[in-house]
């Protein structure tokens, strides 16, 4: 335990006697190797709140943080947090609704979407007999419904567990697993639509207010280590790029329109020529794709549907590239900070072929030229979402034909590596196929 853990301690139990912190059944267990305090007992230092709306801001009594009832804000810890076991604990009034944020961004958008929530909710109160499975307490709000009966009474205190490692998330309720889960299961449409924060792999811890009045006290962490290793895939995705060789990617033949007109014959003879001149000029070198500026895309040798993509890249100065999903341009890579017909520079991740719907980046979130750069891409019919660097640059946007302006976007097709005239790098180029309910629109 740190000094500053120490010290918390210390305070915590100081107030045990006087019932200020402690001193009730269900309050956490302060000896756990490896938990250190988010919230010190005494002020809201190491948390910012996001001015939401107008109200009055949050406030410490006697060790608990309250949100007042007029209060929408939200309040978010300073740092960011991967995989984690979160305890905590809560007190709620008659109808009160809340949420703990978990891998949120620091930002004042709708955090419940943009990450994480696990609901804080008085479920007896006649008020919320209605609501979705997913809308109760302890739920991942509208992705995984938690089961019922364990939460206490309003005005008493209860106590969470919430872990998240990887993709898998579990709350446990005053001793009871109400959900365990695992992300990559989740293969619904609307939802994967409605939640990209749902992919975040990191982000921040957030006390998430709905204008009632609610208690949060004895906040502690534990960070569990991450292993990660090149060109190694997270659970649920497989490797398109083994950082050995080339197996599962092919040359460029033409365009999808082009292509679909070809014999087999024909097809096969062209396909021979395209892989030729693709190993010219893509290689590996060091666990890399590498690509000497001459040449054609380099292509997967297999299509796909629906899919949430994860891959490193690396640009020169006046580098130039992009992703093609499903054969179509494309998501954007490129520099336009040292460029000059570029006075503010426009960052990567758009859908830069788009006419129609938005085409830039909602935030500029590339790494300096020359650093290493890594997209989250899911696509689910026509829609796609893009992270770059962990920040959301596209969201739920149609990707248009670019080929075929009047179709939509085709139902399956081969990702593909943009050539554009100069040097890149690529490596840690993962995937992971959505089946079930998804559908192209």
């Amino acid at each position: 335990m740190n000094a500053f853990a120490r010290a918390v301690f210390g305070v915590i139990l100081s107030l045990a006697g006087t019932g200020g912190l402690m001193g009730q059944q269900d309050s956490m267990e302060l000896t756990n190797e490896g938990f250190v305090p988010l919230f010190d007992g005494k002020t809201l230092n190491g948390w910012t709140e996001m001015h939401k709306a107008p109200g009055p801001p949050y406030f410490v009594t006697n060790g608990v943080i309250s949100t007042p009832a007029e209060s929408g804000n939200d309040l978010v810890t300073d740092r960011e947090f991967a995989d984690f076991i979160l305890r905590m604990d809560f007190k709620l009034t008659a109808g009160a609704n809340n949420g703990v944020g978990i891998r949120v961004p620091f930002e004042t958008n709708n955090l419940t979407f943009a990450g994480n929530e696990v609901q804080v909710l008085d479920d007896d109160d006649p008020q919320y007999a209605g609501l979705d499975p997913g809308q109760y307490c302890g739920s991942l709000y509208k992705i995984f419904p938690a089961k019922r009966g364990a939460l206490h009474k309003a005005g008493r205190w209860n106590h969470y567990e919430i872990s998240a490692i990887g993709r898998r998330v579990k709350v446990v309720l005053n001793g009871q697993t109400i959900v365990d889960g695992n992300l990559n299961d989740v293969t619904n449409r609307e939802v994967l639509r409605e939640h990209p924060g749902m992919l975040r792999d990191s982000g921040h811890i957030a006390l998430l207010a709905e204008t009632s009045f609610a208690q949060f006290r004895n906040i502690f962490i534990k960070e569990l280590p991450r292993a990660a290793r090149e060109n190694t895939p997270p659970e649920g995705f497989v490797p398109l790029f083994n950082g050995r060789d080339l197996g599962g990617w092919k040359g460029l033949v033409a365009d999808p329109p082009a292509r679909a007109k070809m014999s087999a014959a024909e097809l096969a003879a062209a396909q021979a020529k395209a892989d030729e001149r693709m190993r010219e000029h893509w290689k590996v070198q060091n666990g890399m794709v590498v690509f000497d500026g001459e040449g054609d895309n380099l292509c997967t040798a297999r299509d796909y549907r629906d899919f949430e993509m994860l891959v490193d890249w690396k640009i020169p100065p006046d580098g130039d590239s992009g992703i093609y999903l499903r054969g179509t341009p494309q998501v954007q890579i490129w520099d336009t900070v040292t460029r000059p017909e570029h006075p503010k520079p426009e960052g990567s991740g758009g859908l830069w072929n788009n006419k129609k719907n938005n085409s830039h980046p909602l935030v500029f979130a590339d790494h300096p030229v020359g650093q290493w750069n890594r997209f989250r891409i899911l696509m689910v019919g026509g829609k796609v979402h893009v992270f770059l660097n962990g920040q959301l640059v596209v969201r739920d946007t149609t990707l248009e034909n670019y080929w075929e302006p009047d179709k939509p976007i085709y139902p399956s097709g081969q990702i593909e590596l943009q050539s554009h005239g100069g040097p890149l790098w690529f490596k840690n180029i993962f995937i992971r196929e959505i089946h079930g309910d998804s559908a192209n629109e």
